[in-house]
């Protein structure tokens, strides 16, 4: 008779190995460090500064006419969804920042009447084209126009992005910002939250 150990062993190795052990790091953020402000004018370094928490990130212009602020209220939905938790905080991050400055970021989170565990996050331009090279976001001045009274208007072509980080700030999802279905995140979120 054979002895059962090293199958038994074996068994467990193969049934441990081929359970979920959670979702697949996408990117891993943790070794990056970006200076950033918020909408309120207080240094924030991203992603450090968030660690121990799970992160998600939108990525927008406040004078975008369209995509933006569908990103916006996906991520307004999720918040609602999980009734503000304090484990989860919600970033805006502007690609813009020649005119998102805090002022104007803190006037578009008043829009939407949002609670603290919601940020948006600005720098200067060589951080955010930094920050957005490394989240692999893009963007793109597609319009400009110069009015009577000398001000630029212009708008840009951008990736649609909404991405969630894990409490070591690896990237875990990421999704279409302004067309997934919110119910997906929720339940993703809730997969990696129990």
């Amino acid at each position: 008779m054979k002895p059962l150990f090293p199958s038994f062993v074996f068994i467990l190795f193969i049934f441990f190995t081929s359970c979920n052990t959670g979702p697949k790091v996408i990117d891993d953020l943790s070794d990056k460090s970006f200076n950033v402000i918020n909408q309120n004018g207080e240094s924030v370094t991203f992603p450090d500064d968030y660690q121990g928490k799970y992160v998600i990130v939108g990525f927008i212009y406040t004078n975008c006419p369209d995509i933006c602020p569908l990103v916006t209220q996906n991520l307004i939905k999720v918040q609602k969804e999980f009734n503000n938790p304090d484990d989860i905080q919600f970033l805006g991050i502007t690609f813009d920042p020649k005119r998102d400055t805090p002022e104007v970021l803190k006037n578009y989170k008043g829009l939407f009447n949002l609670d603290d565990n919601f940020d948006f996050l600005t720098a200067d331009s060589t951080t955010i084209s930094e920050l957005m090279d490394s989240v692999r976001v893009r963007s793109q001045v597609s319009f400009t126009q110069v009015r009577e009274d000398d001000k630029e208007v212009y708008f840009m072509n951008h990736s649609d992005k909404i991405m969630v980080l894990d409490k070591k700030s690896r990237v875990i999802f990421e999704y279409g910002g302004s067309m997934t279905p919110v119910n997906y995140i929720v339940e993703d979120l809730k997969t990696v939250r129990k």
